[in-house]
């Protein structure tokens, strides 16, 4: 499974589809933040679950 996530591609689209236009320095920032909570989940998102875990509580009224 590849995990691997284009960050430039997923702002492109971010920008057109909420209609906030950035310059390139704002857009470089926030590649690059966006690269670090990647990196710092990574460990998170690679711990397997069983396949009967819920991955979110479910609220019944």
């Amino acid at each position: 499974m590849n995990t691997e996530i284009d960050w430039t591609a997923y702002l492109a689209h971010m920008e057109q589809v909420l209609g906030v236009p950035m310059d390139d320095r704002r857009r470089a920032e926030l590649l690059v933040q966006f690269s670090r909570i990647a990196e710092m989940a990574a460990p998170l998102m690679a711990f397997p679950l069983d396949e009967r875990q819920e991955i979110a509580g479910v609220y019944k009224a």
